[in-house]
């Protein structure tokens, strides 16, 4: 990486894409997974998410005609329709969100504290920031982004003038929380607490907090209240 960012042909590398059409290799600096929010034409990423009640796919043109250039689909999209513009396909785009942001955060040997629990997240995380943040250049999680889209595009926010990062994770699902792992990739953990939420696709409190400390398998720390049986046993 470079101070603004990767080159377009390391990303598409990176999360094995398919070049549907490739006009240039510009350096990427951000993502984008929003149509209605503004972007720099030349150094930004367009990841067409597809969800339940969405399809960035739909906005491709709209974004085109902005100026966007560059695309990450999953459709076979006509390259004509895009004229002057990379396109790279891939089978799952949120995958490849998750990919390309894991493999930013492996370029990156400043610690990472990872945060995770039932409620308390965003809180913990605010206060540790307000405590560093005059001894550290931080790199943190924008408000409460910590779902499987929120995770990797806070991650991606790691800059080489960081010294320390800061990211929440928040899980629904069992099998979530390795995605999430391997793009926060934390060196030191806080687990803040166990409690209810989320816990309808969970046979209870244990299994979700099993679920949730998968996240610091590989840190070399975690910070818990030892009066939390169910985190204690995770």
């Amino acid at each position: 990486m470079n101070a603004t960012g990767h080159r377009l042909s390391e990303l598409a590398e990176a999360i094995g894409g398919e070049w549907l059409a490739r006009t240039g290799d510009p350096v990427i600096a951000q993502l984008s997974i929003d149509s209605r929010k503004p972007f720099a034409s030349s150094d930004t990423l367009f990841v067409a998410l597809r969800g339940e009640r969405h399809d960035g796919h739909r906005y491709l043109n709209e974004l085109h005609e902005k100026g966007m250039r560059n695309f990450i689909v999953t459709d076979a999209v006509e390259p004509s329709l895009l004229p002057d513009s990379n396109l790279i396909r891939v089978p799952d785009a949120l995958d490849a969100l998750q990919r390309m942001a894991a493999w930013h955060r492996g370029r990156f040997n400043a610690p990472v504290i990872g945060i995770t629990g039932s409620n308390g997240k965003t809180v913990v995380k605010e206060w540790l920031f307000h405590l560093l943040r005059d001894t550290e250049h931080i790199a943190r999680s924008p408000g409460s982004w910590n779902s499987q889209v929120g995770v990797p595009l806070s991650v991606w926010g790691l800059r080489p003038e960081h010294s320390l990062g800061l990211f929440e994770a928040g899980i629904s699902l069992p099998g979530e929380m390795d995605r999430l792992r391997a793009i926060i990739h934390p060196a030191i953990g806080i687990f803040t607490n166990i409690g209810p939420a989320h816990g309808e696709h969970f046979t209870d409190d244990g299994a979700k907090a099993e679920e949730k400390a998968r996240l610091f398998l590989n840190a070399g720390a975690v910070v818990h209240c030892a009066d939390h049986d169910h985190v204690v046993a995770a």
